[in-house]
């Protein structure tokens, strides 16, 4: 095996990955890799037909597909290898790589984690019955979309109302294939209304609410024939939805991996995925990450932004213009919140103005957020009602951490 000299690996071209390789090459960094497993760059909108994306960044509606060619247009394509997985990062930050030539290793002085996110599966929902065909994911429906342009299905059902869940109804459509309805075990959709309004009166697909699936079940003269679903209400009532397909949107995880054999200070527990501080940096200050790999899944605009910041920040790295961090303050999170990004604040470290937190709940709470140092309360928001997988937002001048212990991001709930 042979070690290639790099300055930058970047892991994953998507919009991440390869908005953060622009920037680097922009900014005079000379050796930058960008690998991928995909045959092609561009991350998930390549498999996503329906015009939703370009809107904030390039002012223009366009497809999945043409937003990814425009993004890897943008990036030098000797910079990109695709067909290229990356299956193990060592201790000494030694990365091996695999692709249909063989094996080989890189020694980068800096990586970048843009790896994304993946969809929670049937097996881990736990949801039981039998085992027949059609049971996918929105990826595994839009990759089988993008090969064949045909379903083998015509009535499926959704199980999920995030943001992916309506854009797996808009690539059915897009089939001539309606859902015959979307399940959710909350009280209320995860993504923002109307969108329940306009599938339901545009599309013609119902909404179940306070419903989910708990079991699977095949035709009984043919085990690979889907044709129903056990469903059960929050009541514990249960009945039957005659279906040929069931597609299981949303639940994100971070495609972090490749963490598993490193020290677990670099993964943060409520996100699973790598624990980042203001510079997107983690314990292991050789080690950026940047997009959906840092939690629930967000719109591709979106991570080519912090896609863009985290190379900013890995230049100024390389070429001296940020100090090296002496210690890390934890930016713990109090229940109902789940998550927040950045998990760590780094002392000393980059100025860069206010903090911008990026805030998940774990589920629905009417009250205040709360930022605390040291168990002191420092900030309390307004009144507002927050929603698990909606983007929240905490921007703050912080004071001097230079002795504090840690940063506590909390919910005060309004009392009933």
């Amino acid at each position: 095996m042979s070690a290639e000299p790099t300055d930058v690996l970047v892991i994953g071209a998507g919009p991440a990955g390869l908005s953060a390789a622009r920037v680097l090459a922009s900014r005079g960094i000379g050796k930058v890799l960008v690998v991928d497993r995909e045959v092609e760059p561009g991350g998930i909108p390549q498999f996503c037909p329906h015009a939703t994306f370009g809107l904030s960044d390039y002012l223009r509606p366009m497809s999945g597909p043409n937003y990814a060619r425009r993004l890897a247009a943008r990036v030098d394509p000797e910079l990109i290898r695709t067909g290229t997985t990356v299956t193990s990062i060592s201790s000494d930050l030694t990365v091996t790589l695999s692709s249909s030539q063989g094996e080989a290793e890189a020694r980068p002085k800096r990586i970048l984690l843009a790896t994304g996110i993946r969809e929670t599966p049937r097996a881990a929902r736990l949801v039981s019955g039998d085992r027949p065909l059609n049971v996918l994911t929105t990826g595994a429906l839009q990759r089988m979309v993008a090969e064949s342009h045909s379903l083998p299905f015509r009535r499926p059902l959704i199980v999920g109302t995030e943001l992916v869940s309506f854009s797996a109804v808009l690539t059915l459509r897009d089939c001539g294939v309606r859902a015959i309805a979307m399940i959710e075990s909350a009280e209320r959709i995860q993504t923002l209304r109307p969108a329940d309004t306009l599938t339901s009166v545009l599309l013609g697909t119902p909404l179940l609410i306070s419903r989910r699936v708990v079991s699977i079940n095949a035709a009984r003269d043919d085990s690979s024939r889907l044709v129903s679903v056990t469903v059960m209400e929050g009541s514990g009532a249960t009945s039957e939805i005659a279906c040929d397909a069931v597609i299981f949107t949303g639940c994100f995880v971070p495609e972090a991996s490749l963490l598993a054999t490193l020290p677990p200070d670099l993964t943060d527990t409520g996100s699973r995925g790598p624990a980042i501080d203001q510079a997107w940096r983690l314990a292991e200050p050789r080690l950026y990450a940047a997009g959906n790999v840092l939690r629930s899944v967000e719109t591709a605009a979106w991570s080519a932004r912090e896609g863009a910041a985290a190379a900013l920040a890995i230049a100024d790295d390389l070429q001296q213009r940020q100090p090296p961090p002496e210690r890390r303050v934890p930016v713990l999170v109090a229940d109902p919140v789940k998550l927040v990004t950045p998990a760590a604040i780094a002392v000393p470290g980059p100025r860069l103005g206010p903090l911008h937190m990026r805030l998940r709940m774990a589920r629905t709470a009417i009250g205040r957020l709360t930022l605390a140092i040291d168990g002191k309360t420092i900030w309390t928001s307004r009144s507002l009602t927050a929603h698990p997988e909606r983007r929240l937002h905490l921007t703050r001048e912080l004071p001097d951490l230079g002795n504090a212990f840690g940063l506590t991001v909390g919910f005060e709930e309004a009392t009933p």
